[in-house]
């Protein structure tokens, strides 16, 4: 992505985790790659906020704490048919399968009346391995993401097979798992997409005070089984959309 950079100022790699810093214009920015999952979030996002908000040396919290702002840029599948291959889904909030927000006091997250209607649409069918939680998308970013994207509710999963409802070898659990996301409505909202890092993002960002918004590119619609016959296409015109966007200084 650091492509697109007018100039680069940094270029830093640490296992999985590589960090370019640079300029757009008049815009500094970071761009991450996190490695896949909620568990390198987790690290990702404390260590962030560590960084501008927790004075090292001392490891005390600075009196003046600096608000960031995440975009999410990666892939997902679509749970609606109407979201097809290619599309653009923006996340306007996102259910976490995934157990991570469970382990901190954020009980808005943990006790959102959306679960209430998930767990009662799921009776007798599905008993939640994890508690999930529910969290929203920063409402500021999310509205520079109308025209072209998509907007529902990601469901995020801690794995890519049993766990998105794929099975090979391994017998799942619930081999309906799939049709109860995509059946599942609250107050006119669906579940578009599923994939495996925005929940945690939108969890820790809400708790930390910052800002975040997830922008996804569909690689495979999951209701009609149909994929992207050029999935490198669909991943750079989301990158371009999206730095077209932070470049204009939104």
């Amino acid at each position: 992505m650091s492509r697109y950079f007018d100039r680069v100022e940094y270029r830093v790699r640490k296992r999985e985790f590589v960090t370019h810093t640079g300029w757009i214009g008049k815009t500094r920015l970071s761009v991450i790659s996190t490695g896949i999952g909620p568990d390198n979030i987790d690290i990702v996002l404390n260590e962030l906020d560590a960084l501008f908000n927790i004075e090292l040396a001392t490891r005390q919290v600075k009196p003046n704490l600096t608000s960031l702002t995440f975009i999410r840029l990666g892939t997902a599948g679509s749970l609606q048919r109407e979201v097809p291959a290619d599309a653009f889904v923006a996340s306007s909030g996102a259910i976490g399968m995934d157990g991570l927000m469970q382990f901190y006091h954020a009980p808005e997250q943990q006790n959102h009346p959306l679960l209430s209607a998930l767990r009662g649409h799921c009776k007798g069918q599905w008993d939640f391995p994890l508690a999930p939680y529910f969290v929203e998308s920063d409402p500021g970013l999310l509205r520079h993401f109308s025209e072209n994207f998509h907007q529902g509710i990601t469901a995020t999963n801690p794995g890519f097979y049993g766990a998105q409802g794929r099975q090979l070898r391994a017998p799942v659990r619930q081999s309906h798992y799939l049709d109860l996301l995509q059946s599942f409505e609250f107050q006119e909202r669906k579940i578009v997409n599923l994939e495996m890092e925005t929940a945690a993002i939108y969890g820790l960002s809400q708790l930390l005070g910052h800002r975040a918004v997830s922008l996804s590119a569909i690689l495979a619609n999951r209701a009609e089984g149909k994929f992207s016959q050029n999935p490198a296409r669909s991943v750079r015109r989301l990158l371009e959309t999206a730095l077209e966007k932070i470049s204009s200084g939104f």
